[in-house]
């Protein structure tokens, strides 16, 4: 047995010769202000990453080598990248999971047959007289692991997200020394890891060994008081290390002038900024510290700033904030949990462009450069410890509190004070680690853990230890119901998923501390429909802090490439693992490559700079308001517009006077903008948001979002959007009827339409011998289920609305002076189930071939309300091209089109398709008046005098709904249109409050009106016999 002492099930002894934790700095010999590069650029930094030697084993059972002696067999060995996880080259497998754990709960002891993986590398040590310590840094290991060095065993450590320091000066030698890592799968520290992620392993972030004096600076902690109307900021470092500690220090500006200097007194640094420049998410202002002691210089980033709770709400820098956030994994399809600073540049870039300005470091503290780069680029940062204790709520119980925010979790580990130090001390290393960074405002606990003494413990160490930041835990809301709990050291009110209606409630009442939401609108597949609501509700109250949209990225997998070089996606179960939770951890703003999902762009829009509060057309002025924080909107941004009449954009101009955007943080401006509009259509203006300057994340001209307000009461004239007048066609020709028992069948000028009498709708559209329709026509009440349709679609299924039927109970065909009148009453129903909608149907067929059909509706209220209501048409596949009038240009529905708006569309099936990883409905756009597909020399146009909605596809819901992944999915061979009366919403049900009322289509009564104008043909005959010809 290689592990005599079974430190990995002993939760009293989490580490064994670390040095106590502090602060993150690499220390340097020459001025490194760029924390990105000081590890290169340090000459007392060795990096140890690189590729290492590596050897796997399934059990710690199967290693048959002595620990002292295995690295003698390293020819053997095969070889792996430091940082990363072990399962992405090929060892063991990988794992989702959301909430059980993944092995027998049994703490603090796991599965006998533990997988181990054996690390070794060598290096070269050269003892060196000025810094002739050596403290061996690993900054991130899953989930525990061994130490030794040249044979002897230098310690052990846990806590996967922390870092682990060991002095290893007495174990080197001059010359080749070699460092042998035994890193298991997992320790009792499983047990507090039960994270929502992929469960990896392995060395997966960086190692390096800091050569030092031996009297040396080793922790410090900045501390900085704004008083006197924050005219004046006093800040102290507290100091801590060997020797005198006479640190030289100075201060830069940031512009890197020195406004003072100095030397530490009795361990400490003191001084005072006059009219300091504040920090702020929007504003990241930073001064420079550099510290200098015993050969070695500290340069730390400096934000001035002040947070705290006053009559219950809270303020940064004495402004009400709200935190307009996204939960953040750390997580890339091809590396996992190991990621650069690029990949994490590459993020925090993306959202500042997307006015996102919080990031919940979900559920772990984040690599610690992360933080240098937060302060940098301006975020508010709630830093989370590694603690998850989520399984619990996964144990087998008899019984289950349906309101679950009364729901207890078992307290087996959260209410024992066996537990205690362990959940303290991986508390600690997240708030000491990252103590000096000024983007942190908030510690929290962890997340999901249930409540009791180990966290009242945690929270008690972490008020006394830093009483400037506030504290959060939401696992408090969840605590056991006979004892006393203690939430006296809990500053926030915290909740996930809240209800609109569980806000509202929380503040009719005598609430006690600000609210906040740690999770909230979960942005899984087609979605979230709900932010603009959620958005309205964090403005009204001023003791609402804003919340955190779960969560920033789809953390999938790279499973291989298609044969045309698209990466596929993988999830739970795709590894062969028997335990997971299939695609819930695809449920991020962007798609795991960083692309943006509609999610993100709708995010973008809701929480845009300036917002139009209204129009005065008399005077011709429009209300703005600045939504911003601490910032002039003269001093950022531009608004440029754009007026739109009909479907004709008809005046563009810009504001760029700065007296007239002279709009102060929270402030309304009313600002003249003379636009000359006609009231024979319906006009509307949009407004850009511009960046003025390009800055540190986005260039000039990049827009942070719009407003689209309409300008007059005018209607919209769907005749407008008609290519050909209806009179070309119009020759006075009677159309000829055949009918029998199946179908009616109507011979026009130039043109066949055959109207099948058992279905209620045409089977055969004909127009110059060319068939238009590839199938019959379909009502259509079913979409494939998006990730947010998690319950109500079981209501669906059982409903039969993915088996529906139609039986037409009758038909009547009358001739009328303008053309053909055919009526029929149906019903749709499903196999086993009563009735779902029974209506009547009226199609008026033009002498010119135009039809207009009328339906009026009566739905079955017993039943579960309808997904959708409308037609779905099978046409050309090269029919593909696509203009219409409505929203755009991304998808939309009625709860998610706030980065849409109305205009004149141009896009193709193949753009307007949403490639969610788990294939699902997509890419409709509501608001429509008009829609025009093409190709293949065929144009066919439908309008309406009222809204309906159209999705454009190469592929069919039922496709959609038996495909697993979106590389599976096969084209249908046509373009599939669906015209529909209405769609649900898409809410975030997926987790979360399920759809409000007021986006369900749970009418009892509706009307589908529109007008299939008669389609045109070119006149080229090699388009024309490229189609399919009617028979």
């Amino acid at each position: 047995m290689v592990f005599k002492d079974r430190y990995f099930e002993n939760p009293q002894l989490n580490h064994v010769n670390t040095m106590e934790p502090r602060c993150y700095y690499i220390p340097l010999q020459e001025v490194e202000l760029d924390v990105e590069k000081q590890k290169e650029s340090s000459a007392q930094c060795f990096q140890l990453n690189g590729e290492w030697d590596f050897l796997y084993f399934s059990s710690i059972y199967d290693i048959d080598h002595k620990p002292e002696s295995i690295h003698e067999t390293v020819h053997e060995w095969e070889r792996i990248p430091v940082p990363s996880v072990w399962q992405n080259y090929g060892y063991d497998k990988r794992q989702y999971i959301n909430v059980n754990y993944p092995i027998p709960f049994d703490p603090p002891f796991v599965p006998s047959e533990n997988p181990c993986g054996v690390y070794h590398r060598t290096f070269e040590y050269r003892s060196d007289s000025d810094y002739p310590k050596s403290y061996l840094n690993f900054e991130g290991v899953d989930s525990c692991f061994y130490l030794y060095i040249n044979g002897k065993f230098a310690g052990y450590s846990q806590v996967s997200h922390s870092t682990s320091e060991f002095d290893i000066t007495d174990y080197l030698s001059d010359g080749i020394n070699h460092i042998t890592v035994f890193v298991l799968k997992w320790c009792d520290g499983t047990y507090f890891e039960d994270q929502d992620k992929f469960r990896m392993s392995g060395i997966f972030r960086d190692v390096y060994i800091l050569k030092r004096p031996v009297n040396h600076l080793r922790d410090y902690f900045i501390h900085t008081v704004l008083v006197d109307r924050y005219d004046k900021a006093f800040v102290t470092v507290d100091l801590e290390g060997g020797g005198r500690l006479d640190v030289q220090y100075s201060l830069q500006e940031q512009s890197g002038k020195k406004i003072l200097e100095g030397e530490a007194q009795d361990g400490k640094i003191s001084f005072m900024i006059l009219e300091p420049v504040l920090w702020n998410a929007e504003n990241p202002y930073l001064y420079t510290l550099v510290m200098k002691y015993n050969g070695e210089t500290f340069i730390e980033t400096v934000g001035v700033r002040d947070i705290r709770i006053e009559n219950k709400v809270l303020l940064i820098n004495g402004v009400d904030v709200k935190l307009r956030g996204v939960n953040r994994h750390d997580s890339n399809p091809s590396t996992g949990c190991a990621v650069t600073i690029d990949q994490m540049k590459q993020d925090l870039t993306l959202m500042k462009a997307h006015n996102v300005n919080a990031i919940r470091t979900s559920h772990y503290p984040g690599r610690p450069e992360l933080y240098y780069l937060c302060d940098k680029y301006g975020f508010y940062i709630m830093d989370e410890a590694d603690v998850e204790i989520h399984g619990v709520d996964g144990l087998y119980s008899p019984v289950w509190e349906e309101d679950y925010n009364k729901h207890a979790f078992s307290a087996e580990i959260s209410d024992n004070e066996l537990y205690s130090a362990s959940v303290t001390d991986r508390v600690k290393r997240c708030v000491i680690r990252d103590k000096n960074r000024c983007s942190v405002v908030i510690w929290s606990m962890g997340n999901e853990s249930g409540y009791g003494c180990v966290f009242e413990s945690a929270l008690e160490w972490t008020k006394k230890f830093d009483s400037s930041r506030l504290t959060h835990y939401e696992g408090a809301l969840h605590a056991p119901h006979d004892r006393k709990n203690d939430y006296s050291n809990i500053d926030l009110y915290s909740r996930m998923y809240p209800s609109i209606d569980e806000i509202n409630e929380y503040f009719r009442k005598d609430f006690d501390k600000p609210f906040i939401m740690c999770e909230y609108s979960h942005a899984m597949g087609n979605g979230p429909g709900d932010l603009e609501a959620y958005y309205k509700v964090i403005q009204k109250y001023e003791g609402h802090c804003g919340g955190f949209v779960w969560e920033w990225c789809d953390h999938a997998v790279e499973l291989g490439k298609t044969a045309d070089g698209k990466v596929q996606y993988g999830y739970g179960g795709d590894s062969g693992e028997e335990l997971h939770d299939g695609n819930f951890c695809v449920d991020g703003l962007v798609y795991p490559d960083r692309t943006p999902h509609v999610g993100l762009k709708e995010f973008k829009n809701v929480n845009r700079p300036v917002r139009v509060l209204g129009y005065d057309r008399k005077t011709g002025t429009v209300e703005f308001e600045n939504i911003l924080d601490f910032t002039n909107i003269k001093d950022v941004l531009d608004i440029k517009y754009e007026v739109t009449c009909g479907k004709e954009v008809i005046e563009r101009g810009a504001i760029i006077d700065r007296e007239l955007l002279d709009i102060h943080p929270h402030e309304k401006r009313s600002i003249p903008i003379m636009v000359h509009i006609s009231d024979k259509s319906k006009c509307y203006i949009k407004f850009d948001y511009v960046q003025r300057v390009k800055n540190l994340t986005t260039d000039e001209g990049h827009s942070f979002g719009f407003d689209q307000i309409l300008l007059n009461d005018a209607a919209i004239d769907e005749n407008i959007f008609i290519r050909e007048p209806e009179e070309k066609y119009n020759a006075g020709t009677a159309i000829e009827i055949e009918e029998n028992y199946r179908r009616v069948v109507l011979a026009g000028e130039n043109f066949v339409y055959a109207y099948d009498k058992r279905k209620g709708c045409f089977e055969s559209i004909c127009v110059e011998g060319t068939e238009i329709l590839k199938k019959t026509m379909e009502y259509n009440i079913f979409r494939a289920p998006i990730d947010n349709d998690r319950i109500i679609k079981e209501q669906w299924y059982a409903a039969g609305y993915d088996k529906s039927v139609i039986r037409v109970y009758d038909t009547f065909v009358k001739k009328e002076d303008e053309g053909i009148s055919i009526r029929s009453s149906a019903v749709i129903s499903a196999p086993h189930v009563q009735k779902i909608i029974e209506f009547q149907v009226s199609w008026k067929v033009s002498l010119s071939g135009k039809i207009n059909m009328k339906l009026e509706a009566t739905r079955n209220v017993e039943m579960p309300y309808l997904p959708r209501f409308g037609l779905r048409l099978f046409l050309d596949e090269r029919m593909d091209q696509v203009e219409y009038f409505g929203y755009g240009p991304y998808e939309n529905y009625s709860d998610k089109h706030q980065s849409s708006y109305l205009g004149l569309f141009r896009t193709d099936a193949e753009t307007m398709h949403e490639n969610y990883i788990r294939p699902q409905e997509n890419g409709s756009r509501c608001g429509c008046r008009y829609v025009r597909l093409f190709g293949s020399g065929v144009h066919w146009s439908i309008i309406s005098k009222k809204d309906f909605s159209i999705s454009v596809s190469k592929y069919t819901q039922e496709e959609l709904c038996a495909k697993r992944h979106n590389f599976e999915l096969k084209e249908s061979g046509n373009t599939v249109l669906c015209l529909d009366y209405k769609q649900s919403g898409v809410g975030s049900g997926s987790c979360g409050p399920q759809l409000s009322e007021e986006h369900r289509f749970d009418e009892r009564k509706f009307c589908f009106e529109c007008c299939f104008m008669r389609p045109e043909l070119t006149d080229t005959e090699e388009e024309i016999s490229e189609t399919k010809q009617c028979k």
